[in-house]
């Protein structure tokens, strides 16, 4: 979780030019959430005093890993409520990811959400490890491994949706940040609302999983675009619901959606995205 909230935290280069290092990995794949949290952040750092509230992210290439990322903002609109702009990620040249940011100051207005989905309280539920223990010899051990998230489903996560009769397009999920909580602490408002674009990029993706009856690990799968609208600030400090579900798959790809809830049952955010299943 450090290092996650570490390199969200773009370096700025420029009046509006960052520098954003990735998080390396075995196939040094760069996370489609990642980056996405990383160009949010950037677009937030040239629009001061306003807070996120859409986000609408093309992510064109999978890029390196190994190497950072360099993004440009372009200040599109700077209005009294709200402030637009475009980002361009670019890695040796090539263009990785396209993105619109939308920005805005509070105001006063009529206020409704749809409630907070019947599930049960995440200590009632077990954690995603102990889950999925009867499959920790796959995969060199992927299914149990450490995370930066803790994981508790309401519904069963792709693994266990393999073994049942029937794939379910709905998964309900609890998940707040592992480990010290101290990290977050002194965290920018903007580094908490980056971590819903992070987790969202991993997980909502699970709902064309299991209607693929297929995981992670058994089939190649890109984020390709990525939108999401902000209702309130997270305060990561506990449980978020993500309340997921696939309603469409065709051609290769996966439509999923989702909708987050704080534990008070306010509305956080909506998702869609869409993922490409092929040869890469």
């Amino acid at each position: 979780m450090a290092d996650i909230v570490d390199t969200l935290d773009v370096a700025q280069v420029g009046e509006d030019a960052f520098l954003a290092t990735q998080l390396d990995n075995a196939h040094h794949h760069i996370v489609g959430g990642h980056i996405a949290g990383q160009a949010l952040v950037a677009a937030g750092r040239t629009a001061p005093g306003r807070l996120p509230h859409s986000f609408h992210v093309f992510l064109l290439r999978a890029g390196d890993a190994r190497y950072p990322v360099e993004f440009e903002v372009s200040r599109l609109r700077d209005g009294g409520t709200l402030a637009t702009r475009r980002l361009t990620g670019r890695q040796d040249g090539q263009v990785l990811l396209e993105a619109l940011a939308s920005f805005t100051t509070p105001v006063d207005g009529l206020e409704y959400h749809q409630p907070l989905p019947e599930v049960p309280a995440p200590d009632d539920l077990t954690p995603i490890q102990e889950q999925l223990r009867p499959y920790a010899e796959e995969v060199g051990g992927y299914w149990v491994r450490p995370q930066p998230f803790e994981l508790r489903y309401a519904d069963p996560p792709p693994r266990l949706a393999l073994d049942l009769p029937e794939p379910s397009p709905r998964i309900r999920m609890w998940w707040r940040p592992a480990g010290d909580a101290a990290v977050l602490a002194g965290a920018d408002p903007l580094i908490h609302t980056a971590l819903l674009v992070y987790v969202s990029g991993t997980t909502v993706l699970e709902t064309t999983m299991t209607m693929r009856r297929t995981t992670q690990t058994s089939v190649f799968n890109a984020l390709i675009d990525h939108a999401m609208w902000f209702h309130r600030p997270p305060r990561l400090s506990d449980w978020i619901l993500s309340d997921q579900v696939s309603p469409s798959g065709i051609d290769g790809r996966g439509l999923a959606t989702a909708t987050m809830f704080n534990r008070g049952g306010e509305l956080l955010c909506t998702v869609t995205q869409e993922v490409y299943f092929g040869r890469g």
